[in-house]
């Protein structure tokens, strides 16, 4: 004879109350309790769910209840066994929407039943991929919680050189006159200038006067700068490659410009494109395409100069161009044509976005109108930032930290190769000779913003490839590896896998917001 649980059988952790759960699914009713708790963030990640002879004894049931529950979770990737560590979420899932009817039958008496955690006070974060991306999809992307992170476009920050740093900072502090605290030239500081320059003309073949340099918080604030001086001339149309980066055409409808979609194939930006959609100007990034990877051949490279000298102007965005392992080096265009070109490159994927430092070089007719609208914007970059910058340019350190990222970097990406070949095997991999991300394309019976949604309730974060693309592509992900361990990698990738397993299935559908 079966004996049901004691009248008092409950347990302090989440107020379970067995007597709530329906005779013969108490395992299901557990799991649901459980991945409602995760997903509310009441059970946060890291936290480690109790022994299952602990929660079994208070609530009175057998153990296999337990280990059935939360065998269910570790299926769907939310927690892992860790030995004497015992089970620990690692992934917090958007709850799908209930009925009302389970609403009754889950939430406490005293919880109540709509998508506000009662305990937090605080809405359940938007699904990112459910929708059209907005102007803040990436800061939605960022503080959507998960565990492994293979978005693009962040180096290794655990190998930021902190001491190569601290020294260069105590070299600064050490020389600083008083007077170099005031307020400084809006192009920045003389000696960060002459750093770039020197920077430019050993890794990407630009020969500049360190006065033509001008400091920004970055490549973002360089293309703002320049789409407010076009703007202001008259320019209203500007070509963006298709695909071609979400933030940067973001960028510029902010700045309301219209962007004219310029197709991309192996070759790069296709010039008889460009030359049709009767574009003065276009954003390119000929040394590594994002988010293809593709290089701008030689051919493409003469016609599309022919283009700039008949009077088309260029906008160089030279992202992560250092970040090169299977190809010789590609000189910027910049090199050969500045008087055409606006060249725009940052040390964010060198060291740290956080930094905000970046550079832009302009042809000399656009130069006191850049200067003038850098000047307005925020007076001039931070001046300590900038003098340990070049500390670290002219001693050598920055270049010892690229041949130390080179070869991290080397490691991931093939680790990130081999784990899709094992796990994705029908997957095309794009762009691996260079960069900090792979580009992977998929059948056409995937959606990516489905796989996705389908990764991220797994625990891991990507950007879906329909994200970058105006026209018609194939389906794919777009994934960075520079940023995870080589274990990290092979683990997001697997559950990636399953992911689009899921989504085939059509299992996933998330909701659109709180």
């Amino acid at each position: 004879m079966v004996k049901g649980p004691p009248p008092n059988a409950g347990s302090d952790f989440l107020h379970l109350d067995i007597g709530q759960a329906p005779r013969g699914g108490r395992a299901a009713w557990l799991a649901e309790r459980l991945r409602r708790a995760i997903a509310d963030r009441i059970v946060p990640v890291g936290s480690r769910l109790p022994a299952t002879r602990v929660l079994a004894a208070d609530l009175g049931v057998s153990r296999g209840v337990v280990v059935e529950a939360y065998q269910r979770l570790m299926e769907e990737g939310q927690v892992a066994g860790r030995g004497r560590g015992g089970t620990v979420v690692v992934a917090a899932p958007i709850p799908p929407p209930v009925s009302n009817v389970e609403r009754e039958c889950l939430a406490p008496a005293t919880e109540p039943a709509n998508s506000t955690s009662a305990m937090t006070g605080t809405p359940r974060p938007a699904v990112p991929f459910s929708s059209a991306p907005g102007p803040d999809i990436f800061d939605t992307l960022r503080a959507a919680p998960a565990r492994i992170d293979l978005t693009p476009g962040v180096p290794d920050l655990a190998a930021f050189p902190r001491a190569a740093w601290l020294r260069a900072e105590r070299t600064v502090l050490g020389r600083l006159a008083a007077s170099d605290l005031g307020y400084g030239d809006p192009c920045g500081t003389p000696t960060l200038r002459r750093a770039v320059a020197g920077w430019l003309a050993r890794n990407r073949g630009i020969r500049v006067d360190p006065a033509e340099v001008i400091v920004t918080t970055g490549v973002s604030q360089a293309l703002g700068l320049l789409a407010q001086v076009l703007r202001d001339e008259g320019v209203s149309r500007i070509g963006v490659e298709d695909p071609g980066s979400l933030g940067v055409r973001q960028l510029l409808d902010s700045q309301r410009l219209t962007t004219v979609p310029i197709p991309v194939d192996a070759a790069g930006l296709q010039v008889n494109e460009l030359v049709a959609s009767g574009v003065p100007a276009v954003t390119l990034t000929p040394a590594h395409q994002f988010p293809t990877g593709v290089v701008l051949d030689g051919e493409r490279r003469r016609r599309f100069a022919d283009w700039a000298r008949a009077g088309g102007l260029v906008i160089e965005n030279d992202y992560d161009a250092e970040h090169r392992y299977d190809r010789p080096p590609v000189p910027a265009l910049r090199a050969s044509l500045p008087d055409r070109v606006c060249y725009a490159g940052s040390v964010s994927k060198l060291l740290a976005p956080a930094l905000r430092i970046g550079w832009l070089l302009v042809p000399h007719r656009y130069r006191d109108a850049v200067v003038a609208a850098k000047r307005d914007a925020d007076l001039g970059n931070a001046v300590l930032p900038q003098l340990v910058l070049a500390e670290l340019i002219t001693s050598g350190a920055l270049e010892r930290h690229l041949r130390l990222l080179r070869r991290r970097h080397v490691r991931r990406r093939n680790a990130m190769i081999a784990a899709l070949a094992r796990h994705l095997p029908e997957a095309t991999v794009h762009g691996a000779a260079a960069g900090l991300h792979l580009t992977v394309t998929l059948a056409d019976d995937v959606i990516d913003t489905e796989l996705a949604t389908a990764a991220l309730a797994r625990g891991v974060k990507v950007q879906p490839l329909s994200w970058h693309c105006r026209r018609p592509y194939p389906p794919g992900l777009v994934l960075g590896y520079a940023a995870s361990s080589v274990s990290t990698i092979e683990e997001g990738i697997a559950l990636v896998a399953a992911g689009l397993r899921a989504a085939r299935r059509g299992a996933v559908r998330l909701p659109s917001g709180p």
